[in-house]
């Protein structure tokens, strides 16, 4: 059995290559591994928070991982954890497809569903039929196939597969829809389970390159650079990065992708102490829900992070193109289909920006004029997944605020355009439609905001009627509702009371009296927009409300199961909150859904300009005055020297 050659030094280190090749070994060891064995998930298992905060540097620990071993042949799924320590095997248990769901779907099968449809004698009869005699020259996009009580399904490991025409290698597959047909394959037995032809429709076939050769850029734009002669402000240890007061760990995993862990602030008015905020955070979920209910797309509806794995399909990043500036990248590691080390350079990328005004005065009493920039810390990565394209960025701020932006992009799903008027998609470009779809993400905020003591007030602004107390109608106030149990935190955002949430630790107050706490600032746009009983709301049911509240376990990491795809519904975070555990004063975990209502434009043809959504944690009390009243004050050096003067930012 292989010695690990690369040591974790903390519970929370990343993977290394030699720990997935010994994970492997292991269950080889144990007689857990045969020809047909493959490995859709191999994750690191974590220790206990508990665990994680008692532990001291230089005391060992139980590393452990934990793998989902799929049969290609039975379509029997096993989930076992292994001991790095001990070199053992410390569980297995048989996974119930049925009731549980399905581990993703593999890089693999996606390849597997050309060769089973390019060879099917009525999915090429149905292609003969609209003209298409080539079937190499259709590309299958095989997609998840949800949980809609289809007769037979069950139990079977099936995705849905719509059709393209690339005309050629270099052709934008997406501009051309082989619409009105859709093939239900089954990745175990390979066979073609249901064939549904739902007619004929018009082919697009106008070509819709965004890279043509042909095209000529535009020679307008000047060289913009970033640089920072000095270096970058920030450290790196290993996983342990510190940047001004901001100390926190980077992770990274197959179905989160970027995970932020221990973020705290140094604050120099409690002696230089490290004040934890957040325990652990990420982006734990995102689905895609598309709006079309025809009979061959009523289907759709995309669990990027369950079915697909975020982590998996992480883009390599490129200096100039991805990130600008004096950038760290960190590689990641990450377990292939077979269970064996897949290296990824530059996984995550991390710079500074610039990013305006931070705070300014100029007083007419003492005559001053003071101005200090803000910065942030950028901590990003960007995924593919199919057709579409998101990026995850953590901003950091010098005054203690944490944001995170996601941002989309790539190409809209195409279909067919039946015709004007149609209720359910755009036309896009002539002939092509793009169906409406939501975009709803599911962060995680594991909260230690000054210790594992938590609480969430609920505060609404408030219009005061005139009164004796309100004589002249001028007054407003706010209002704050603790909410005490998870049958309580189940909540929605409200813009027209300027509706946040106070993330508080009742029992640490600040010099002014006040429990310290961090404000969750939220866009507030529209939940799921499906029927409440639809299928996609009973296995997305976090994308109902914006807010949920929920008692801190290890074992809940996911809004919608560990196994999500397939999965019928009944292993989310509804379900976990009818034990209706006590929220108030405890060890707690938030979960605030957001995203974007796409309903496409033109202008998102043929390739979509980024969109963006996220929220906003600020600090509120947190501190007991500006934390960022010793950010230096501008440099000249900073500023364009071609006009004399205009680098004095002080008086």
């Amino acid at each position: 059995m292989p010695s690990p050659t690369e040591t974790a030094t903390h519970p929370l280190d990343r993977l290394t290559a030699s720990e997935i090749i010994l994970n492997r070994a292991v269950l080889d060891e144990a007689g857990l591994i045969g020809p047909h064995t493959r490995f859709p998930l191999v994750l690191p298992d974590e220790p206990a928070k508990a665990e994680v905060l008692a532990w001291t540097p230089g005391t060992t620990w139980d590393r452990r991982v934990r793998s989902t071993l799929l049969d290609r042949v039975s379509g029997a799924v096993t989930e076992v954890v292994v001991s790095l320590t001990s070199r053992s095997v410390v569980t297995s248990r048989r996974v119930d497809v049925v009731t549980e769901g399905q581990p993703p779907i593999m890089g693999e099968e996606f390849d597997l569903v050309e060769s089973i449809l390019w060879k099917h004698e009525g999915w090429c009869a149905a292609m003969a039929r609209r003209g298409l005699d080539e079937p190499t020259r259709i590309r299958i996009s095989a997609l998840s196939a949800g949980d809609f009580g289809i007769e037979g399904e069950r139990g079977r490991r099936l995705v849905r597969c719509l059709s393209f025409l690339q005309l050629d290698d270099a052709d934008n597959v997406w501009a051309h829809p082989v619409d009105g047909i859709v093939a239900y394959v089954d990745l175990i037995t390979a066979e073609v389970v249901d064939l549904i032809d739902d007619g004929l429709f018009e082919l697009p076939r106008e070509r819709a390159d965004f890279e043509m050769p042909g095209l000529s850029e535009r020679d307008t734009q000047k060289a913009l650079r970033i640089i920072q002669p000095d270096g970058p402000s920030f450290t790196v240890d290993g996983d342990l990065v510190r940047w001004e007061n901001w100390e926190f760990r980077v992770g990274f995993d197959q179905v989160e992708g970027l995970t932020l862990h221990q973020i705290g602030f140094r604050d120099r008015d409690q002696g230089g102490r490290v004040r934890p905020i957040v325990y652990r955070a990420s982006v734990a979920e995102m689905v895609v829900p598309y709006g079309d209910p025809s009979p061959v797309r009523f289907w759709q509806n995309y669990f990027d992070a369950g079915e697909y794995s975020l982590g998996r399909e992480a883009n390599s990043l490129t200096l100039g193109c991805d990130c600008l500036g004096e950038i760290h990248y960190f590689d990641a590691v990450l377990a292939d289909d077979h269970g064996r080390p897949r290296p990824m350079g530059n996984a995550i990328c991390m710079h500074e920006e610039d990013d305006g005004l931070l705070w300014k005065h100029t007083d007419p009493y003492n005559r001053t004029s003071s101005t200090r920039r803000q910065r942030r810390l950028v901590i990003s990565f960007f995924i593919t997944v199919g057709n579409y394209d998101y990026g995850f960025y953590w901003y950091l701020y010098l005054d203690g605020t944490i944001e995170l932006e996601c941002k989309a992009t790539g190409v809209v799903f195409a279909s067919s355009y039946p015709g004007e008027g149609y209720p359910w998609a755009s036309q896009i470009a002539p002939g092509v439609g793009a169906p409406y779809h939501q975009h709803l993400f599911s962060a995680r905020l594991d909260l230690m905001v000054d210790g594992v003591g938590n609480a969430v007030d609920e505060v609404d602004a408030v219009r005061v009627p005139v009164s004796g107390e309100n004589p002249h109608g001028n007054a407003f106030t706010r209002r704050a509702t603790r909410l005490r149990r998870e049958s309580e935190a189940a909540r929605l955002a409200d813009g027209s009371v300027g509706r946040v949430w106070h993330l508080v630790n009742p029992s640490v107050l600040n010099r002014v009296g006040q429990p310290v706490g961090y404000t969750l600032h939220p866009e507030g746009g529209p939940t799921l927009l499906a029927d409440p009983s639809s299928s996609i709301a009973r296995r997305a049911a976090f994308t109902t409300k914006h807010l949920w509240v929920t008692a801190q376990s290890d074992a809940e990491r996911y809004p919608s199961g560990q196994y999500v795809n397939q999965n019928p519904g009944n292993t989310g975070i509804d379900t976990w909150t009818r034990a209706d555990r006590d929220v108030d004063g405890t060890d707690i975990v938030v979960w605030h859904t957001f995203g974007l209502t796409h309903f496409p434009r033109p202008e998102d043809w043929p390739i979509m300009p980024v969109d963006q959504t996220g929220f906003v944690l600020k600090p509120s009390g947190f501190f007991d005055r500006n934390p960022a009243l010793d950010a230096p004050r501008p440099q000249a050096t900073a500023c364009h020297t071609g006009a004399p003067g205009a680098c004095s930012c002080e008086h």
